[in-house]
């Protein structure tokens, strides 16, 4: 790379106008790309685009809605189009019914939203795909949150993107959505306020069906459980723990998150690798690279596995810490740990949370040692007790095995 090049990229990422001007350039370009591609593509009613954490993956709820327009015969002329930054790795879709593959980024990404009336979509998006009233902007988000989002974030805890910067964003997602999938009436609540939605509008687009990403959940079988464990070569002998914590905004660099794990997998491996296998599972964000060859056939790397839900179908115990996995974790009613070693820090200086935490069905762990003493009490007098009960009516009471074709029927697709 020359001298200039570099002088420039340095000067682009240190210096916060600079870098606000240059993001605000791009994505003005972005936006004038997608209207010329608009007014001229046809907009097809039986086309559909899908894309799933920014074009990174084949899971979630628009795979759920996917894959039951798939199974139904009342979808047979509708065309698919999926986005993804790899699309290489996802041509096996191709091999399905009148399904395309194509770039995140390019010509083809924006004819696809140009030329499709459905959009399924699980998080933000460019802000230059600004739908028009022939399309329909379905945002099915990603879980039930237990932090603050958008809107409601307090605390200048992010090292990249000001709260006020975050705020600006998540306002024009909500302006541009035409539906949001909802699981309760909490989560609607939560997410209006996070997304800025007026009254009238959180009326007119929150569907309250269930999340469709959870049916998978309700339909699993004792042969699926082996099946996956099977892939995994985890022993059929061995219980399995999830560890899925989520990212922390004040972790953030250029390239992604940093990790700090909480505890040291030797002394895991140590207390529980006879009995136990570990699933390790960090937010996309993340982009640190965790090296865990020293304790092969313990500790699993599942972060790049495309389907969370067999992670769960497989797990006998969920660790997480902020995320959101349990809420959905919670509908096979087993037990859960809150390990929040950091707890403090998270509430006051990075994001507080939408519930009280006394409401969280399983305890909540600060070290190390208490961990490993939680994980042994589970294991052996676990009860899905009038917590764990209370939680579920209260957050789950919509999930089932059917919530996919609620919403498709709900939508008019």
């Amino acid at each position: 790379m020359s001298s200039f090049k570099t002088f420039l990229l340095k000067t682009v990422n240190g210096n916060k106008i600079v870098r606000k001007a240059a993001k605000n350039i791009m994505r003005t370009s972005w936006k004038v790309r997608f209207r010329i591609v608009d007014l001229i593509t046809p907009t097809d009613d039986k086309t559909i685009v899908f894309k799933v954490y920014q074009g990174r993956q084949y899971t979630c709820s628009p795979r759920a809605l996917y894959e039951e327009m798939m199974r139904d015969v009342r979808y047979a002329d509708y065309h698919y189009i999926w986005v993804f930054r790899e699309p290489d790795r996802f041509r096996f879709l191709e091999e399905n019914r009148n399904t395309k593959v194509v770039p995140f980024g390019g010509k083809a990404y924006y004819k696809a939203f140009a030329q499709s009336k459905f959009w399924f979509v699980n998080s933000r998006t460019r802000q230059s795909l600004i739908p028009g009233k022939k399309h329909c902007y379905v945002q099915t988000w990603h879980g039930t949150p237990l932090k603050r989002l958008g809107c409601d974030i307090e605390v200048e805890g992010h090292n990249i993107v000001s709260a006020k910067e975050m705020k600006t964003d998540y306002k024009n997602e909500g302006k541009r959505l035409t539906y949001f999938l909802s699981p309760s009436e909490f989560y609607s609540e939560k997410m209006a306020s996070a997304f800025a939605l007026t009254a009238d509008k959180k009326r007119k687009c929150m569907i309250e069906k269930g999340y469709p990403r959870n049916d998978q959940l309700f339909r699993m079988t004792k042969a699926d459980v082996k099946r996956v464990k099977a892939r995994m070569g985890i022993p059929p002998d061995k219980k399995v723990i999830l560890y899925a914590p989520t990212f922390r905004d004040n972790q953030h660099t250029r390239a992604g998150c940093t990790f700090s794990m909480g505890f040291e997998m030797e002394n895991f491996c140590r207390e529980f690798g006879d009995s136990y296998a570990m699933l390790f599972r960090t937010h996309y964000f993340v982009t640190e690279h965790i090296d865990l060859n020293k304790w092969a056939g313990i500790i699993y790397d599942v972060t790049a596995w495309t389907d969370i839900n067999e992670l769960y179908m497989i797990s006998d115990m969920l660790i997480t810490d902020y995320s959101s996995v349990f809420f959905d974790y919670a509908n096979l009613k087993r037990p859960i740990i809150f390990f929040m070693y950091d707890l403090q820090e998270y509430q006051q200086n990075i994001r507080d949370f939408y519930l009280d935490i006394d409401q969280l069905p399983g305890n909540i762990i600060l070290d190390e040692q208490g961990l490993y003493a939680e994980i042994r009490r589970l294991d052996s007098e676990f009860v899905f007790d009038g917590k764990y009960q209370e939680f579920h009516d209260t957050f789950n009471y919509l999930d089932g095995p059917d919530t996919a074709r609620k919403v498709l029927e709900c939508l008019g697709v």
